[in-house]
Order: C-alpha cells, then sequence, then structure tokens
C-alpha cells in the first residue's frame, strides 16, 4: 500500500533545472554558492547537486530541512532570490520544483520516478482509491523497491507527489510501458494532469524511504575533504619520520609510505580520530543550529592543525633537527 507522509518532520525539495550548453560549470560553481548561503538558515541539514545522466535530462538539486517552515524560509528568502537573480544567465528556462515532508534516505543507488498532480478537493477520496490501485500493480513488478505519497504543502506547492522507485532503469522502463500501468492510467482518467520526471540516484542521492529520516545526509564534498586533510596530515608526518631511519630513496619511500598511509587512514585514523573528533560537524544532529555547527567546526579543525603544526614543528627542529 502506498505510504502517506505527514507533515510534521524534515521537508526536502526537488529542484529540476535545464542549464545553457557551455555553462555547466559556471552554474556548478554558482550553485555551491547557492547551497552554502542555505546552509545558514535555521534549520538546514544538507544540499546534493547531481549532474544530468542518461536517465535524468536535468541538473537536479536537493535541500534537506528539518521542517516545512524553515523550507519556506529559505525558498522565499531575498538572499535565495538573489542569487536567482544573478544566475539567471545559467539558466535555460524555469525550474520544476516538488516539495516532500518526512525524511528520505539512501542506502542503496536506484531510480526514482517523482510524479506530481493536481487534484480538486472534491477529488481527493477518488484519487487516494486510484494510488492505490496503482500502488497495487508496480509491486507486482521485477525490480520494484517502494513509494511514498505526499499531500499538497500549503504556501509552497499545490500538487500532490508520489516518489516511487525500481533497482535499474530496464525495470523501470518495464513498468511505464506496461499494460497494467495503462490500464490504471485509463481508470484515472480525470488525474490525467500530471508531471513525471526521472531521477538517476546512481549517483548516491537521497530518494531511499525509510521511517527514520532523523539521521543527517552524507557530509559534503567539501567537508569530506577538509576532514581527510586532519588525518592525512598526521599520519603522513608521524609515517615519514618513523621511516625516516630506513633512508630508502624518494621513489621507494613515496610507494611504501603511500600504501601504509592509505591503510593506517582507512582502519586507524578515520575511524578512531577523524571521526569522533568531527562527528557532530560532519553529521549534526537536525536540530542543531546550522551556523553553530559550522563555526564550532571549523574552530574545531584549524585548533587541531595549528597543534600538529606546532607539534612537529618542535619535533623536526628542536628534537630531531629535519629539514
Amino acid at each position: 500500500m502506498t505510504t502517506e507522509k505527514p507533515h510534521g518532520a524534515e521537508a526536502t525539495v526537488i529542484i529540476g533545472q535545464k542549464v545553457r550548453p557551455g555553462r555547466e560549470q559556471e552554474f556548478e560553481a554558482w550553485q555551491e554558492d547557492v547551497n552554502a548561503a542555505a546552509a545558514d538558515y535555521d534549520g538546514f541539514l544538507g544540499a546534493e547537486i547531481s549532474p544530468p545522466t542518461r536517465l535524468q535530462p536535468d541538473w537536479v538539486v536537493v535541500y534537506r530541512f528539518d521542517s516545512i517552515a524553515h523550507l519556506q524560509a529559505w525558498i522565499n528568502s531575498a538572499t535565495r532570490q538573489g542569487f536567482l537573480d544573478r544566475g539567471g544567465a545559467y539558466l535555460d528556462g524555469p525550474p520544476t520544483q516538488q516539495v516532500v515532508s518526512g525524511g528520505i534516505r539512501p542506502p542503496d543507488p536506484l531510480v526514482t520516478v517523482v510524479v506530481t498532480h493536481r487534484v480538486h478537493p472534491d477529488h481527493v477520496d477518488a484519487f487516494l482509491a486510484w494510488q492505490r490501485r496503482m500502488d497495487q500493480k508496480e509491486r507486482a513488478f521485477e525490480g520494484f523497491r517502494g513509494t511514498e505519497l505526499f499531500r499538497p504543502v500549503e504556501g509552497l506547492q499545490d500538487e500532490w507527489t508520489t516518489l516511487y522507485r525500481f533497482d535499474s532503469a530496464e525495470h523501470l522502463d518495464a513498468w511505464l510501458t506496461s499494460a497494467e500501468r495503462q490500464e490504471v492510467l485509463t481508470e484515472g482518467e480525470k488525474f490525467h494532469d500530471f508531471r513525471m520526471r526521472t531521477i538517476d540516484n546512481s549517483f548516491g542521492s537521497w530518494f531511499a524511504f525509510e521511517e527514520n529520516g532523523k539521521e543527517a545526509p552524507p557530509p559534503s564534498e567539501t567537508k569530506t575533504s577538509v576532514a581527510v586533510w586532519v588525518g592525512l596530515y598526521p599520519t603522513v608526518v608521524l609515517l615519514t619520520l618513523a621511516l625516516s631511519p630506513l633512508k630508502m630513496p624518494l621513489w621507494l619511500g613515496l610507494l611504501v609510505g603511500n600504501l601504509l598511509s592509505s591503510f593506517i587512514m582507512s582502519f586507524v585514523t578515520m575511524p578512531f580520530y577523524v571521526n569522533p573528533l568531527l562527528r557532530r560537524w560532519l553529521r549534526p544532529r537536525p536540530d542543531a543550529p546550522a551556523r553553530k555547527t559550522h563555526l564550532v567546526g571549523l574552530g574545531t579543525v584549524a585548533a587541531v592543525m595549528v597543534f600538529w603544526a606546532v607539534v612537529f614543528y618542535l619535533v623536526t627542529t628542536q628534537l630531531l633537527h629535519l629539514p
């Protein structure tokens, strides 16, 4: 049975955008700036950009906030409008936008279809019954992995939104072109006014459904890079000091050192040092203030790196007298 989601929890907006040919890199840099601005707003949980793929013709941007109210504050903000005014040169036409409420998380790569319907208030019960019939038919098809139904969001979106997912494009196509689906569409002729967009989730997006949507999304690429830097610097320096008595030639020392540092980073440095140290910054609690979380995280990074720099300066210049 299709699960209908309430509006009391997290809120996600899915924005599809066509980009002018040749302006893709400028658009992506601009969009990163937009996402950084969104992170300063209350309730921000994360943002992700997905470039077009064979299945997904548009760029897709996803924002997650801890509530509809906080999402609405960002969507309608003067800050975002200012970015949109400046980014018009990169955009090819108006975007599409769907808002859903409730946690959505990504354990595995799937193909997701977003369908929006405009439903007259007098036809809501008939629409829900029709959606249940659609869901029963979908479940009989190979590769089907789940579906959810979201009501309109007052002040943001008038349409009903359905998300359903399959494990591959082939299985999705089998359903989309099936006689069973056509039969159900014919039964719901008065609901024929809909829009459908396929989102390729092979990039590890957020469109897998589970009840516990309270967990934070994966860290951004910027946070991940900074976290690796925090772990890599002491690992490489300590390993270099440990291997220096062997007096290996440069090419061999780097070969051995890189191999050992990869293992140490994977099994020691990241799980036992970096992740516990930066956990609240990499995966903040949904109710944590975004600005405070960023400032505390960056302050921790700065303090730790200054500490290691001072330690290694003293060790290499005062104790061992290394270059």
